[in-house]
């Protein structure tokens, strides 16, 4: 897997985001992660395409039927090499930013919802 070049704060933002939608077991476009990171669009689609590059992140376009308007949204999750790297580099980059996540028996806390709904920790 290659490293990223270049870390910069909107990085770490977008990858707490996805990080959170990974623990989460969801995937998440990226109008959703531009609101939950509160980052402008070309600011997170730069990043997302050089954590795609990276192979830290895989994106797929969603599959819209006839009766469905609108553009179709590609939905980013991290993947299996990129996930423990983001966890790494997060750990690193912001310590204490990666709460403790639940153990089994409890539903874990929905961040990127609150974040899109402009709630705070």
């Amino acid at each position: 897997m290659a490293g990223l070049e270049r870390v910069t704060q909107p990085t770490l933002d977008v990858l707490e985001v996805l990080l959170s939608a990974f623990d989460s077991n969801q995937d998440i476009h990226g109008w959703a992660i531009m609101k939950a990171a509160k980052r402008a669009g070309p600011t997170v689609y730069k990043v997302l395409d050089r954590l795609e590059d990276a192979r830290w992140i895989s994106g797929e376009w969603e599959e819209l039927g006839s009766d469905q308007p609108g553009p179709r949204r590609r939905f980013y999750r991290l993947t299996g090499e990129g996930a423990p790297a983001a966890r790494a580099l997060l750990a690193e980059r912001r310590p204490g930013t990666l709460q403790a996540r639940p153990t089994l028996g409890f539903a874990p806390i929905d961040w990127v919802g609150a974040r899109l709904a402009g709630e705070t920790w």
